[in-house]
């Protein structure tokens, strides 16, 4: 299920940015390379989460 909203997530604020980025330029807006964004950010972000211990820390 985290990976559902990690896409669901990660696809809007993509797409979101990817809109605003090509209206500032004046190109137009392209919801291909918008989705091919999103879903190679969704699986960056899910093998940095992945890559990250999740060790609990001692405290000295």
């Amino acid at each position: 299920m985290k990976f559902f909203w990690t896409f669901f997530w990660t696809f809007l604020l993509v797409h979101m940015a990817t809109y605003v980025v090509s209206s500032m330029q004046g190109n137009a807006y392209d919801f291909a390379s918008g989705s091919l964004l999103a879903v190679v950010a969704t699986v960056i972000i899910i093998v940095i989460a992945n890559v990250i211990p999740n060790d609990p820390v001692e405290h000295h």
